[in-house]
């Protein structure tokens, strides 16, 4: 455990801290930061000690990450901290091009780049390209900093990645980002300052919203009723919420360097997020660029277990009564699919990390994201009044306790909303522990008065919790559709009596199911009767060449045929009475 900001990572290979205790906490010896991962590794060092921990110690109402704003899907942050540091960074993994890079920034030059440039001595050059890059430095530093940023860099190189640290402290005070490139010797150093990165937002929410069907050209009505989904979707594919102009900008600007094959590392922290967001190519990123996150996440006191584990490890911070780790999350994004009960996912976390505060060390084998029994706790003291904390209600209203049931409604209803994806994917038993909580609210006849009064939002909450109960349905037709269950995979013959069993009780329970349910659970039992396969080895064949296993199997693909073609009649027939009954309002 470190008993202050200042002993962070002063055990990591490779960082020696000329003095980690006096200003300006500059680097003797730069970590191994010629290859694009060590320079990756060299940021996040620095970035979660002077950002992150740094704020942690000295302040003493910094407000923690709760685990709940590391799962997508992302919210905006209510609150913003101005106390708090905040910063954008662009890492090109190449030399910079001033004139035909298609971001503007104010130039730094390296010593290295300017005597390849020309013949002769040198030594007259090295002092004026320090002055011009310090005199690039102050026009974009707030005046009351002036002094400082002298006096430390004197006769400092502030372009040298090893002084990057205590230049952290004043970039941290600048507007817009800053840059780093490789140097004409392949080496990174600080290229600029007061960048802006570029986001056509326009033309990329409507190219990509008619990408995924959910915009026509010219269709007003169309995009009206959809821009919402596609600019959620769309942001959370990068990491964000639809959110301020830095992180929009990030997330637009990667888009457009991904799609232009450049190898880079984006990242921003903001003052409402407390989170730094890394944005960047692998070699195994194809379509997107690989989305990270690392933030202090609170700890809970529930967790005894995980927390003595990592006290004794020292993976804990402590300060005051707040308890908290080091986590980087990593994500992978999920292509749209109409047909996927859970639509609206567009990432899912991949990978959890704590970081040691001392050491770096990394381990990813305690769970503190996906804490089933946590959320379940957590669900039991918003149905029980006893759940503490700030909630967006509809984006708008903000609701900070749960006294009162109209309170409580409006966070459970905001629970479900913001789990929905997770109560649907994850283990019956855990959903059987939801259930039971929400049955012993919703359904107890002591409430019936109360329910009464907030009908409105009651109701909210009961459709929110039946399409989850509908959809979790769903869920294991698709999982059956790509022949698969609980984690086992199904024969052809296991897939279709499961396949015929969910839509059998679908069609007799069909009035109760959302419409949009329904659409989803027919296409993905159209794709299981399309399988090419399937079709070839036991439909088509006579049945005298089929054995007693491939007769069963053509019997159940009939009978699913046969349902699937009786739910398409009701659903026809409901259509039809619905508008003769509109037929006979007008009348």
């Amino acid at each position: 455990m470190i008993r202050n900001w200042q002993e962070a990572f002063t055990k990591k290979e490779g960082f020696v801290w000329e003095d980690p205790y006096k200003k300006p906490y500059s680097l003797l010896k730069p970590s191994a930061i010629d290859s694009f991962q060590g320079v990756k590794e060299f940021l996040d060092i620095v970035h979660i000690k002077f950002c992150l921990l740094r704020p942690f110690f000295e302040h003493e109402d910094y407000p923690l990450v709760s685990a709940q704003e590391l799962l997508p899907s992302f919210e905006p942050t209510m609150d913003e901290y101005s106390f708090l540091p905040a910063f954008g960074l662009l890492v090109l993994n190449r030399s910079i091009s001033y004139f035909d890079e298609i971001f503007q920034f104010d130039i730094l030059h390296c010593i290295e780049d300017v005597l390849n440039q020309r013949e002769g001595p040198a030594s007259p050059l090295i002092p004026s390209i320090f002055e011009k890059n310090k005199s690039t430095f102050l026009s974009r530093l707030p005046r009351n900093l002036h002094e400082d940023f002298i006096k430390f860099f004197e006769k400092k190189n502030l372009v040298n990645m090893q002084n990057y640290p205590s230049l952290l402290n004043f970039i941290l005070h600048m507007d817009r980002g800053h840059v780093i490139a490789r140097n004409s010797l392949g080496r990174f150093y600080l290229c600029g300052i007061y960048a802006s990165f570029p986001s056509n937002l326009d033309s990329e929410l409507k190219i990509f919203g008619v990408r995924i069907g959910k915009f026509k050209p010219g269709d007003n009505v169309l995009y009206e009723l959809n821009r919402n989904f596609v600019y959620q979707f769309l942001m959370e594919l990068y990491g964000f919420p639809i959110a301020s102009e830095r992180r929009t900008s990030a997330a637009l600007f990667s888009r457009t360097l991904f799609k232009m094959g450049e190898e880079f590392i984006i990242k921003v922290l903001g003052q409402s997020d407390r989170t730094i967001t890394s944005l960047y190519t692998t070699e195994y990123t194809k379509k997107y660029p690989q989305v990270e996150k690392i933030a202090l996440v609170d700890v809970s006191k529930h967790q005894k277990e995980k927390l003595n584990f990592l006290r004794e490890k020292g993976f804990l911070l402590e300060k005051d009564d707040k308890l908290a780790v080091i986590i980087r999350v990593l994500y992978k994004q999920h292509r749209y699919d109409p047909n996927n009960i859970r639509t609206d996912r567009a990432l899912s976390v991949s990978l959890q990390e704590i970081i040691h505060p001392l050491t770096g060390e990394v381990i990813s084998n305690i769970n503190i994201l996906k804490d089933t029994v946590l959320m379940t706790l957590i669900l039991n003291d918003i149905v029980k009044g006893e759940f503490q904390g700030k909630v967006r209600y509809k984006k708008f209203e903000v609701v900070e306790n749960t006294e009162k049931h109209e309170d409580r409604l409006k966070v459970l209803y905001s629970w479900l909303k913001k789990h929905q994806r997770r109560i649907i994917g994850y283990s019956e038993e855990f959903f059987l522990n939801v259930k039971k909580v929400l049955d012993n609210y919703l359904l107890d006849s002591d409430n019936y008065e109360i329910f009464k009064e907030h009908y409105d939002l009651y109701q909210e909450v009961l459709e929110q919790y039946r399409y989850i109960q509908q959809a979790r349905k769903i869920k294991e037709l698709e999982d059956i559709a790509q022949k698969k269950y609980e984690d086992k995979k199904l024969n052809y013959l296991n897939m279709l009596e499961r396949a015929v069993k969910i839509m059998e009780e679908l069609k007799f329970e069909m009035a109760h199911y959302f419409d949009s349910i329904v659409e989803k659970a027919e296409a993905l039992c159209e794709r299981i009767l399309n399988d090419k396969y399937l079709i070839n080895r036991y439909v088509k064949p006579d049945d005298d060449k089929l054995s007693s296993y491939g007769l069963r199997i053509k019997k159940l693909y009939g009978q699913l045929v046969k349902i699937l073609d009786e739910i398409k009649e009701i659903k026809k027939s409901k259509r039809a009475s619905n508008v003769l009954y509109r037929d006979y309002l007008t009348v």
